[in-house]
């Protein structure tokens, strides 16, 4: 499917079903339009569709409906990722198995939590898709991504993370583990070569570009070794360690995916995650970091790094509570511990997708333009590690992470 071009089965009658069993007294479709759903540079891997259904009702009354249908991009790289990652697969295990089995958890200890959309089924789909409530419609939106989530934002998410780490542990600890398409992420031996290309090219790019950062004379060095190891330090990284606190990760916790409602007066009323495509289970460093150095904004992003691990820990420790996890609780010093041993991590964000995140929009933000090795793919890349506003983050965050060992590797 091209970017812009809207399938030939995504029609009123593949809502049918929906529609029957969530609108009530519902009678017919009186019209129906799907439209493109994002902009250019908001969805790297997937193109998002929006539907607008009206209906009639049994009384005469009629009634506007929106619904979200995420679908493949028909791209080499994309298809050549799906091959090995059925990103669709897993989103749906997602929100048909993990979602609601830890939301049923919180409800079971009294507390109601939501993580994210409702999710629906279509009947006699020709593509892979996942099919969701439009959250837009409850008003629901996502914060200015190139600006980064102020301190009230980044707690409210900090919040919602602990949530769903402390009830994903929970149900290990008293179910056992989760199935196995949702445990990897991306992190599959099959996936590595392909993973190695795509860092061989952005690797490169910013090198090129890191060696003009003010003050790189302190880590260029170390960032060329980390180059060639990059992908490998991080499949060391993704073993699971049982001694550690463990969890699984949402994986992909970037401020795109990350939507907020609001009240009258502008307080933030509701946090919900999108994108569960890539979950990943293992160290809690992984979404910490993801998020963390990905979407704060950059007064904060390191002034106050230590702190919102602490509001993160105490939100955490918090709901385990609330959940009876029936093991050691994890202490605020083990989690910086973690942290602090898996720092690539950290550095595996900053060169990656912080870099999407801080990019002006453009037509030219695509997933094949983020990791591709064509010459528009390089010139995308030389644009994201080059823009002032990449630059003044990894100014300050490359001395960090230097100062914290995250650059070292064994």
């Amino acid at each position: 499917m091209a970017a812009g071009k809207i399938p030939d089965w995504v029609t009123a009658e593949r809502f049918e079903d929906v529609l029957k069993s969530n609108v009530d007294g519902y009678s017919k479709v009186r019209n129906f339009k799907a439209e493109m759903g994002s902009a250019a540079g908001d969805n790297y891997a997937t193109n998002m569709l929006r539907v607008n259904i009206e209906v009639e009702l049994q009384d005469g009354t009629t009634k506007e409906l929106s619904y979200m249908v995420k679908l493949p991009r028909q791209r080499e790289i994309n298809k050549e990722m799906m091959k090995h990652n059925n990103i669709f697969e897993i989103e749906r295990t997602m929100y048909n198995l993990v979602v609601p089995e830890m939301e049923a958890l919180y409800k079971a200890a009294g507390v109601e939590v939501t993580f994210g959309a409702k999710s629906y089924e279509l009947k006699n789909a020709q593509t892979e898709y996942i099919s969701l409530e439009d959250l837009c419609i409850k008003g629901f939106k996502n914060a200015n991504r190139l600006e980064g989530l102020d301190q009230a934002h980044t707690e409210r998410v900090l919040r919602k993370l602990a949530q769903w780490h402390a009830a994903t542990a929970v149900r290990v600890a008293t179910k056992g583990q989760y199935p196995e398409i949702v445990l990897n992420g991306f992190f599959k031996e099959e996936n590595r070569p392909m993973m190695n290309d795509m860092m061989n090219g952005m690797g490169q790019v910013f090198v090129k570009c890191c060696s003009t950062y003010e003050g790189n004379e302190a880590y260029i060095e170390k960032v060329k070794a980390l180059k060639d190891v990059m992908i490998d330090e991080l499949f060391k990284m993704c073993v699971v360690d049982p001694t550690e606190f463990n969890v699984l990760n949402h994986g992909d916790s970037w401020s795109n995916n990350i939507m907020f409602q609001y009240d009258e007066s502008g307080k933030i009323k509701e946090v919900y995650m999108v994108d569960f495509q890539v979950s990943k289970y293992g160290t809690v460093a992984q979404d910490l970091y993801y998020f963390l150095i990905s979407s704060t904004k950059l007064e904060d992003k390191l002034s106050k790094f230590d702190y919102y691990v602490k509001v993160y820990h105490d939100n955490l420790v918090e709901h385990l509570k609330i959940l009876k996890y029936s093991k050691p609780l994890p202490s605020l010093r083990d989690i910086h511990k973690s942290l602090y041993k898996y720092g690539t991590f950290a550095y595996s964000v900053a060169t990656g997708v912080m870099a999407a995140v801080l990019v002006d929009p453009t037509e030219s933000a695509s997933f094949e333009n983020f990791v591709g090795d064509s010459a528009e793919g390089a010139d995308f890349q030389m644009k994201m590690y080059n823009n002032p506003r990449y630059r003044k983050h990894m100014q300050a965050i490359l001395p960090w992470l230097l100062n914290r060992g995250a650059l070292d590797f064994n």
